[in-house]
């Protein structure tokens, strides 16, 4: 039977980005995309409590208008962190014009350029503010790739990378967190419908499967294992050729 020690790992977590930053800048700050969600929320706290609420900064990144974005706000006040807003719409609307000169856009298209597009954004505000972004992304959302390549897949440290939804939630709440940060039910905000309905199957079936290899649910169990081989490809570093004695 897997236990979660929720303490001990919140502990340990706090201690591998404080080292993370001694080994990588210790005068760096930690750069965030807030969503408002548990995931970036909980990444934003760990950094207050590993670096001091100075050395965190919170990037919201609306795209145009965005319904929950008091949740990110609600986030920023309750940690006290400064924060930046940057609207991406226009960057968006802009790119999307000109791609439609060239060829057609296919719907996955518009969906996945504005992670891709908050990527680059945080990279710019890293890069003027002597930071390092935080991948947000769980193991959960890893294991059956719901994330964007070069999107929010990307960052130079990732707290959560090994950590289920279950695990995610439960070290928000070690953090005294507001529950309405914690319990926000998860999406990307981009496609209007929520992480489960896309997935077709609730986080917590997932995060059973992945921490104790059980699925009830055959149909389920099947289509986990095939987004999980179908996306592995987003975990692994990019095929290079290598050239032998013999091509030299």
């Amino acid at each position: 039977m897997y236990e979660f020690n929720v303490s001990r790992v919140k502990e340990a977590c706090v201690a591998w980005i404080r080292d993370f930053f001694k080994r990588n800048g210790s005068d760096c700050n930690a750069i965030i995309g807030i969503s408002g969600g548990k995931d970036s929320s909980v990444v934003a706290a760990l950094c207050v409590e590993a670096l001091g609420k100075d050395r965190v900064v919170g990037v919201l990144m609306p795209c145009g208008e965005q319904s929950d974005i008091d949740m990110a706000k609600c986030l920023v006040e309750h940690l006290g962190i400064r924060s930046v807003e940057v609207n991406i719409k226009n960057t968006v609307d802009a790119l999307l014009a000109e791609i439609e000169e060239v060829t057609e856009l296919t719907s996955q298209t518009r969906i996945n350029l504005p992670p891709r597009v908050r990527m680059t954004t945080l990279y710019a505000i890293s890069q003027s503010m002597n930071g390092r972004v935080a991948n947000t992304c769980n193991l959960s959302e890893d294991w059956v790739g719901y994330s964007t390549r070069y999107g929010d897949a990307a960052g130079d440290f990732s707290p959560l990378a090994n950590l289920t939804v279950t695990e995610v939630k439960q070290i928000g709440m070690e953090l005294g967190l507001p529950d309405r940060l914690v319990e926000k039910t998860p999406s990307d905000g981009l496609c209007g419908k929520t992480d489960e309905d896309n997935l077709g199957f609730t986080y917590a079936m997932l995060d059973r499967y992945i921490r104790e290899g059980i699925c009830e649910d055959v149909k389920t169990k099947n289509r986990i294992d095939e987004l999980h081989k179908r996306n592995k490809f987003k975990l692994e570093l990019m095929p290079c050729f290598k050239m032998t004695d013999k091509e030299a």
